[in-house]
């Protein structure tokens, strides 16, 4: 079957180039990029290994995330965080192009990682990356994770299972995502010159440290558009 790439291009103002495509399967989404064969020890599963990864380092030597990102920490190291460049990023429906900095984009390219490296506690988001939306705002996030989470429900009632409509579940993966997020954050601070990644992640987590203790105010932001009062 055919892979799904969906290809970042981060141009900076020398307009040199550093590019990154990402190999998707088409059905489970998994990465299908090969890691380096020689990784780095911060890519080891016991080197700030998540508090609630279930992954055991005698079955699974190496962080499934850390692995599918030392490329792209490598392609950027000593870059610095602030760097205006012009980010494409090509898909087979679309091309979406932006100029930004380059935290923003790797941020960007960073969550698609994330979700998509083979992490277990990541796995949640995998659906949105079939539907990747680079550089999303705040509002967009909100109103993605919180479609996916309720289609995720819907297919689970059509099982005859229990329907979470109080996005519980949503709140549990987000503190999830945060301490992944936080941890590998430490594992970068290992490496040096790593500022632009290290910043992408924080810059990542951002959004996971604020949504489970505020997930109603959240939602207020994308409230207006299902207000059937305010359309008359």
């Amino acid at each position: 079957m055919k892979t799904i790439d969906i290809k970042y291009c981060f141009t900076f103002g020398d307009k040199s180039q550093e590019i990154i495509t990402l190999k998707l399967h088409p059905r489970s989404l998994l990465l299908l990029n090969d890691p380096p064969q020689e990784l780095p020890s911060w890519t080891a599963l016991g080197c700030h290994q998540c508090p609630n990864c279930p992954l055991l380092p005698e079955k699974q030597p190496h962080c499934p995330l850390a692995i599918h990102l030392v490329n792209a920490v490598n392609q950027f190291r000593g870059k610095l965080s602030f760097h205006e460049i012009h980010l494409n990023v090509v898909t087979s429906e679309r091309i979406f192009s932006q100029f930004t900095t380059l935290q923003n984009a790797l941020s960007s390219l960073m969550g698609l990682t994330s979700a998509t490296c083979g992490c277990p506690l990541t796995a949640p988001f995998r659906p949105m990356a079939r539907f990747h939306l680079p550089l999303a705002t705040h509002e967009e996030t909100v109103y993605r994770a919180a479609s996916m989470y309720l289609m995720s429900q819907y297919f689970e009632k059509n099982k005859n299972r229990d329907a979470d409509l109080e996005l519980a579940g949503l709140m549990k993966i987000y503190q999830d995502i945060h301490l992944v997020n936080t941890s590998f954050a430490m594992r970068l601070k290992n490496g040096p010159d790593v500022e632009s990644t290290l910043d992408a992640m924080i810059l990542l987590d951002s959004f996971a440290k604020v949504l489970p203790g505020q997930i109603e105010d959240s939602l207020d932001c994308v409230h207006y558009l299902f207000d059937k009062d305010r359309r008359r």
